[in-house]
């Protein structure tokens, strides 16, 4: 074929295209490759910081190698705490998923809103009440000068902390890479907590108590009971104390995040009373659907993935190779937790339900956060399937025994699946990971390892949990109820809470 015949069949700007290319591949290939297309000799000896350049002393090194793993954590714990704050998405989609769409917007703005004012409230003395006392950033570079200020109780020979007292506002005292990054991880931890109680008092909570609860939690709340297990704390130091295993241990959140956000909205779904139409006289529980299962399924797929900076990330360090355990652990639990609650609910109703399959997924995530470091698959597998069954269980005892309406099952998934966690963590932890944890030598091991104790301190943590937050909630919502106004008026229920709280719909029909 000569070039005219081609030229015919072949547009004019795509043969000067072809040329082009052919050209440039020519002219590429013809050179040899001047810089590093591998990588192999990018980061040298002669990038190490030194007084003489090229020839660093053995001190220069060591620093350079100790810079260089700080840097990793850093990095490592801020990416982490990305992903988890993402979850705050997730959260949104569920719940708003799950109720109805006269409240979408309503619902959206308190798990939008919820982010601010946890921030605020974390940045104010949050921080301060729950690291305070006793900085754990060793794995970020330390905080020299900032630990043993914990407050405490003496009693019967052992100090009892309660509370940490530095950091307040994030100030010059803690002006430090290290502890800026433990407040970046720990702030979207406690949002975490901070958003449940939206689900559980869903299509009923006037935004201005709800603005009032946000600050509340984030400033005392999650921050006091979080300082008892990860900031030094009287939980902690159960083991050191009372030879009770490693004392109270909860590597990820089971009990400090979700139990205490599932227990917050227990305590909040009761004070707030029922949606209107949820109970009948006769005693009849009326379903209220939710609008949007896709919603609710995309957002569950959200949290599995920020879940994946939830537990892997509490290491604080990139480079603890248990990572890989984690995450394998979190991904079984979750999968084990939505497969054992669809196969339960077709066996009992005949139905593949979508809406509790995302529930055992996210109740499997729950358990597993507390002992992901420290079991093995299989019981990983094992506690996220019981996670699966036992978040039916309560929601269906929660919803037709007790007449508590809880419109996601927040307390199911997360109050009640957080105790089981910790429960979890003092019965399967096998002993390979952990020593040293809260100054205790050796590794956590539970109940069927060899460690009663380590059970014993779980149970502690996990019902201390329950009546602390319970009752400071209970107290908290009683006096918004008395004062400023809890519950919405059944008019606005009726109507939906978009036009009378927000002044917008969520949808415009």
């Amino acid at each position: 074929m000569n070039f005219k015949i081609l030229q015919k069949k072949i547009p004019s700007y795509l043969l000067i295209g072809m040329v082009l290319v052919a050209l440039f591949i020519v002219f590429d290939v013809s050179h040899v490759f001047a810089q590093d297309p591998t990588g192999a000799k990018t980061g040298t000896i002669t990038d190490v910081t030194a007084a003489k350049a090229g020839a660093p002393t053995t001190a220069e090194l060591g620093d350079a190698v100790g810079h260089n793993k700080i840097a990793i954590n850093i990095m490592w714990t801020l990416i982490t705490g990305f992903l988890v704050m993402f979850m705050q998405a997730g959260f949104a989609m569920v719940e708003t998923g799950f109720t109805q769409k006269k409240n979408v917007a309503h619902t959206m703005t308190m798990n939008f809103m919820v982010y601010a004012l946890g921030v605020m409230g974390f940045w104010i003395c949050g921080f301060a009440f729950m690291f305070g006392g006793g900085l754990n950033v060793g794995a970020l570079g330390g905080a020299p000068g900032v630990t043993s200020h914990e407050f405490a109780v003496h009693i019967l020979g052992h100090d009892f902390g309660l509370w940490g007292n530095a950091g307040y506002f994030l100030n010059s005292q803690v002006y430090d890479v290290g502890i800026f990054t433990l407040f970046l991880f720990q702030l979207v931890f406690m949002d975490t907590t901070a958003t449940i109680p939206t689900g559980s008092m869903a299509e009923r909570w006037k935004f201005k108590s709800f603005v009032i609860y946000g600050l509340f939690i984030s400033m005392f709340v999650y921050p006091l009971f979080g300082n008892w297990v990860w900031g030094g704390g009287w939980l902690s130091q159960l083991g050191a104390m009372y030879n009770l295993g490693h004392g109270h241990v909860d590597f990820a959140g089971s009990s400090v995040v979700h139990e205490v956000g599932g227990v917050a909205g227990l305590a909040g779904s009761i004070v707030i009373g029922a949606r209107v139409g949820k109970y009948g006289k006769d005693g009849k529980v009326n379903t209220i659907p939710g609008h949007n299962i896709p919603m609710a399924i995309i957002g569950t797929f959200i949290l599995a993935f920020g879940w994946f900076g939830f537990n892997p990330g509490s290491t604080l360090a990139g480079t603890d190779l248990r990572i890989s355990v984690i995450a394998v652990n979190t991904m079984l639990a979750s999968a084990s937790g939505a497969l054992a609650a669809i196969l339960y609910m077709k066996i009992k109703t005949s139905k593949w339900d979508p809406g509790m399959a995302a529930n055992g997924m996210l109740a499997g995530l729950v358990a597993i956060t507390a002992p992901c470091a420290f079991v093995n698959a299989s019981c990983a597998v094992l506690i996220g399937a019981i996670a699966g069954i036992l978040v039916i269980l309560t929601y269906n005892f929660v919803d037709t025994k007790l007449k508590i309406d809880d419109p996601v099952g927040a307390f199911s998934v997360h109050g009640m699946c957080g105790f089981w966690g910790v429960l979890s963590l003092g019965l399967f932890a096998d002993g390979s990971y952990g020593d040293g944890w809260n100054g205790v030598k050796g590794t956590v091991k539970g109940l069927f390892y060899g460690d009663a104790g380590q059970f014993v301190a779980e149970l502690i943590g996990g019902l201390t949990c329950f009546v602390f937050v319970f009752v400071v909630m209970w107290i908290f919502f009683k006096i918004c109820a008395k004062t400023i106004g809890l519950r919405s008026s059944d008019e606005d229920q009726i109507a939906g809470l978009d036009i009378p709280e927000m002044g917008v719909h969520g949808y415009v029909d």
